[in-house]
């Protein structure tokens, strides 16, 4: 099992230079990767600064070295591809490659998308979600694409540089389990990054259902693919290593690949800086 860094890309993480200082510290200390939010709006948290998560990664993999970087996730509908295209492969060339992707439709929808005139529609978003994803990595590909479907066109468009990771970075896909449809998904692309519905965000998922979802999406699989497929769950460990490996081990036992630190998205720590650079500065659980 690898190990990640969580953050919300608002509050005191609106700053890249406080996202920088995370990713240093988890570098540091041990983690494989810092992930943030990608949310251009979030009622719950409106009143608080928002920073656009590329600049933050952007500078993050300035500060760093080796540990992988990411979003999860980013709503692949809420963008233009070609855009997304572009600012993925930068993060990657600026990083060395490693970037790690991941996507899904984002929410809540109505501050996303009906906020900003865009529809909410889940058949709508889905289908510019998948649609989407394909574009991503044929433009990542750098060889000329021709496209032309029901959300999106691109005609003879060659899209340099191409990302460092070959043929593409590893594509992560979001959503709700028990929700098959997104798990579905999932299981086309490298890895699935679930949320419960019976598990509040930072809260550990029910070993139980955990083991439900894996054999459900190795079930959808129909290629072993290029590369390892990831389970990726979170939530927040016990400070008492024994504790944590008491939550975790029953969770790797389960097939689960990445633990993914986190804090309760309704906790007084989601989007502070000081706390979260403590847990940090604290390394990862073990096993």
């Amino acid at each position: 099992m690898r190990f990640s860094v969580n953050v919300p890309n608002f509050g005191d993480f609106a700053d890249p230079r406080a996202v920088a200082t995370v990713a240093v510290a988890a570098e540091q200390a041990g983690w494989d990767a810092l992930f943030v939010w990608d949310h251009v709006l979030h009622r719950r948290h409106q009143g608080r600064p928002f920073g656009d998560p590329w600049m933050l990664l952007t500078a993050a993999a300035l500060a760093t070295s080796r540990i992988r970087l990411g979003t999860l996730l980013t709503p692949v509908p809420r963008y233009r591809p070609q855009q997304l295209a572009r600012q993925v492969a930068t993060l990657d060339q600026v990083s060395g490659g490693r970037v790690i992707f991941g996507a899904g439709l984002g929410g809540p929808v109505e501050d996303e998308y009906e906020s900003f005139g865009d529809t909410a529609a889940p058949r709508e978003l889905a289908g510019r979600l998948d649609e989407g994803l394909e574009l991503l990595a044929r433009f990542w590909s750098g060889e000329p694409v021709d496209h032309q479907g029901p959300h999106y066109t691109a005609r003879d468009v060659t899209l340099l540089p191409a990302t460092v990771q070959r043929p593409r970075p590893p594509v992560w896909i979001g959503g709700f389990w028990p929700r098959r449809a997104p798990m579905r998904r999932a299981a086309r692309w490298d890895g699935a990054a679930p949320l419960f519905e019976t598990a509040r965000h930072g809260q550990a998922p029910d070993v139980a259902e955990v083991r439900e979802l894996i054999a459900y999406v190795r079930g959808q699989r129909t290629t072993g693919g290029e590369r390892p497929f990831e389970f990726v769950l979170g939530g927040v460990t016990p400070a008492d290593p024994a504790g944590a490996r008491d939550v975790l081990g029953p969770l790797s036992d389960a097939g689960a690949t990445w633990w993914d630190e986190r804090q309760l998205h309704g906790g007084p720590d989601l989007d502070r800086l000081e706390p979260v650079l403590r847990r940090v500065e604290a390394g990862p659980p073990t096993l």
